[in-house]
């Protein structure tokens, strides 16, 4: 038995303990991942005692006694009847994630008493990482250091923003970037992470992340949208760090050329915002107190109507990471959220310059029994890719 997956069991376990359910019942990705190590289609049915069973539709072969081959959700309950297992009087299912109709079929199948929401309870125990998934992590961000270290070598003048893009993918994926990451709601799409230059820095995007950009096509709208790299602008590169099934989050800013004083005076803002985390906060600190601190600290060097965006602001500054790019908590100040030992965040203080483009960057740390620790380590200031 894997020792780290039973205490992911025990978490989920004690959760549902003590929301009054007696079992849940998981089809999603994620999910499954989380409590398998594994993805299969099918579903894994984890009581509020006792060891999880897999009832497994695709891929066929999957053996071992907690596996049970199944052609439909209908065949679970009478499998857990053959077991001598009762059915759940009171039922958690994905009710954030699955669609609605399935929610219904579910239901029907099991019939319980009552049913509750497992994605809550799933989001809230992958808050707090256990020391394999912190080791996953620190393979991701060690890797996601090595190939920021090749970016500039792959810079050319001429080239678009989607250009250099493919080319630092390219690098990405030779480290062993597995090529997708996951994010964690309704309409949030995009591919490997986001490059930002000049004025499309500063386009609002219909997705959740910190900053837009136009894209290529009205499909996608979100990062690259083939503009030429300028001499005189920033390129921000926001790439996830997805080296494991953990994602590290870690952004750097490039540049072609000289950068106005401003935009170097924004970069050393969001650096001296990095470094207050790191003294400041550890267990105990509210995410709302670090959103709050760092707009106070955007308001006094005059940068408040640049912070987050500037036609579109976001309101966090960071989020959790994991299995998914943005997890819980998230640092904004409407979260009643404090930070735990073994939660992973990234924090990402942004600032967008007309005619310049983005600066400011993202680090991912683990929050330790003591205090932070960053886990993204890599050159801080401004690159130019001119002088490489």
């Amino acid at each position: 038995m894997n020792k780290d997956l039973r205490i992911r069991w025990d978490s989920v376990q004690k959760l549902l303990v003590k929301a009054g359910s007696d079992a849940c019942l998981i089809s999603t990705n994620v999910n499954i991942y989380y409590l398998t190590e594994q993805i299969f289609t099918g579903f894994l049915y984890l009581p509020a005692e006792g060891n999880p069973i897999e009832f497994v539709q695709r891929p066929s072969g999957r053996g071992g006694e907690q596996t049970v081959s199944i052609r439909k959700p209908e065949d679970i309950p009478g499998s857990l009847k053959d077991r001598d297992i009762p059915l759940p009087e009171n039922l958690f299912l994905e009710e954030d994630q699955i669609a609605y109709s399935e929610f219904v079929r579910l239901k029907k199948a099991f019939n319980p008493a009552r049913t509750g929401n497992a994605s809550a309870i799933l989001r809230q125990a992958r808050m707090i990482k256990t020391p394999w998934e912190i080791g996953q992590f620190r393979i991701s961000a060690a890797k996601h250091a090595e190939a920021y270290r090749e970016i500039p070598a792959v810079f050319r003048k001429g080239m678009t923003d989607i250009e250099f893009q493919i080319e630092i993918e390219r690098i990405m994926r030779k480290q062993g970037s597995l090529g997708i990451f996951r994010v964690h709601g309704r309409n949030m799409d995009i591919f490997m992470g986001s490059i930002l230059t000049g004025n499309n820095a500063a386009t609002p995007s219909p997705f959740d992340f910190a900053l837009g950009g136009a894209g290529l096509h009205p499909a996608i709208p979100i990062g690259a949208s083939g503009e030429t790299v300028r001499e005189g602008t920033s390129v921000m590169v926001d790439m996830a760090g997805n080296f494991t099934a953990y994602l590290s989050d870690m952004t750097r800013v490039f540049s072609f050329g000289e950068l106005p004083q401003e935009a170097y005076r924004a970069h050393r803002l969001s650096m001296a915002m990095h470094s207050r985390l790191m003294e400041e906060a550890g267990p105990g600190t509210g995410c709302d107190e670090i959103f709050e601190w760092s707009i106070q600290m955007a308001e006094k060097e005059g940068f408040a109507a640049n912070f987050m965006g500037t036609a579109q602001q976001a309101k966090f500054v960071g989020h959790g990471v994991g299995l998914e790019i943005n997890e819980l908590p998230v640092l904004t100040g409407r979260s009643k959220d404090c930070l735990l030992p073994g939660m992973v965040i990234a924090y990402e203080p942004k600032f967008v310059l007309p005619g310049t483009g983005a600066v400011g960057n993202e680090n991912t740390y683990l929050v330790t029994d003591s205090g932070i620790e960053k886990l993204t380590v890599f050159e801080e200031d401004i690159i130019n890719l001119t002088n490489e």
